[in-house]
């Protein structure tokens, strides 16, 4: 690999806006703006707009498709056609 071409890699803490839930992970990501976490450290805090605590998939929102139904509805709707 080729030096100083790589953006640093280091510690940032992503904080979800909806749920205002934080987590500390490992990222190139940078920030102006700084949090103090548990440890008592000052990290990068990034800011974002959905994350697992409140993505409908991972919260249990997510709607389920019934593609049954719509098989049943569209042949309701048209009928079988003969070839």
């Amino acid at each position: 690999m080729r030096p100083n071409i790589h953006p640093t890699y280091g510690p940032v803490v992503y904080q979800d806006q909806s749920t205002g839930d934080r987590f500390l992970t490992r990222s190139t990501a940078t920030s102006r703006e700084t949090t103090v976490w548990t440890d008592g450290n000052t990290y990068p805090l990034v800011t974002i707009d959905v994350t697992a605590y409140s993505h409908p998939f991972w919260t249990g929102g997510a709607r389920v498709l019934d593609a049954a139904g719509q098989v049943e509805k569209f042949n309701r709707r048209y009928g079988k056609r003969r070839a």
